[in-house]
């Protein structure tokens, strides 16, 4: 059996409904991690993500080393994200050279805009000379072949991205997708169709609520999965470290058929209690999720606060 493929929004393009995760590549031995992203795109998840900062570079490092061997750049939708918290072009255009540096190719499939999850952020990257600047000077050099953003902190600084320049041309963007969600903050219910208005295609992320679904609810984190891969979206971002947990996300990939909507709505009511006040999704209630970088750019310790 094959990974199902989706359109990534109106960009023409068609990728993988499992998005191999980029962070947790940097968390096994480098041997193998270069093995884990060689199966997955020989098994059909050929949709990559990554970051500038992903576990001090050293994610973007084993991927460029995965990609570059075999021609698995060639067989890869390949994405990174721009780091630079202080929003500017100038330190994003950096960031991006060195990124294709590390990745060890000439171009992107996608670049997105890591962490819009600051108040400041929207008005800071469609300043004069902000990031939304060299987003689309990558696009037109070249280096890049569509460009998005990022978040995990409220549908209400999307909504700040999309009202500042209602005509900007995301092709993207990446945003919790889980049952939980339904009932806090929802991007599902918030965000989704405004991208399916604009044409814009969406990438889940923390379909467990960064592991709390799995641990702190009754609910089979396959369920979760599944249920986030039924929502309005090209593909789903997942966290792979092992060979084994690379099994687990191809046989659901395989195997998956969309959740009935009476499913779905069984899911959303015995989350309740879990979710309705952001409890189990500590990335949009604490700022225990942000980056290093984005911490000290808004004059945060890098401990994180209990």
């Amino acid at each position: 059996m094959a990974i199902p493929t989706r359109p990534l929004g109106t960009t023409g393009e068609q990728v993988s409904i499992l998005c191999l995760g980029g962070w947790h590549i940097g968390v096994p031995e480098r041997d193998e991690a270069i093995r884990i992203v060689h199966r997955a795109v020989d098994s059909g998840i050929t949709f990559l993500d990554n970051a500038w900062e992903y576990n001090d570079n050293e994610s973007e490092r084993r991927m460029g080393d995965a990609l570059a061997q075999g021609g698995y750049r060639q067989k890869s939708f390949l994405m990174t994200k721009n780091c630079a918290h202080d929003r500017k072009a100038s330190t994003s255009m950096t960031i991006l050279e060195e990124s294709l540096g590390r990745l060890k190719t000439d171009y992107l499939d996608l670049w997105q805009i890591h962490e819009v999850v600051w108040a400041d952020d929207p008005d800071r990257i469609f300043a004069p000379g902000g990031a939304a600047e060299a987003m689309l000077k990558a696009k037109e050099q070249g280096k890049v072949r569509y460009i998005g953003f990022t978040g995990h902190k409220s549908p209400a600084i999307f909504r700040r991205m999309f009202d500042l320049a209602p005509d900007f041309p995301w092709d993207t963007i990446q945003c919790p997708v889980n049952f939980a969600d339904w009932h806090y903050n929802s991007f599902q219910k918030e965000i989704l169709p405004v991208a399916a208005e604009k044409g814009i295609g969406v990438i889940g992320m923390k379909s467990l609520a960064a592991g709390a679904l799995a641990t702190e609810t009754p609910i089979d984190p396959k369920e979760a999965i599944r249920y986030a891969l039924s929502q309005n979206i090209s593909s789903l971002c997942v966290g792979i470290d092992s060979m084994a947990i690379l099994d687990q996300a191809l046989s659901i990939g395989e195997h998956f058929t969309p959740m009935s909507e009476q499913d779905q709505n069984r899911l959303r009511h015995l989350a309740f209690e879990h979710g309705w006040d952001g409890r189990h999704e500590k990335f949009k209630v604490s700022n225990d999720f942000e980056g290093p970088l984005g911490r000290i750019d808004h004059g945060m310790p890098l401990a994180t606060q209990g």
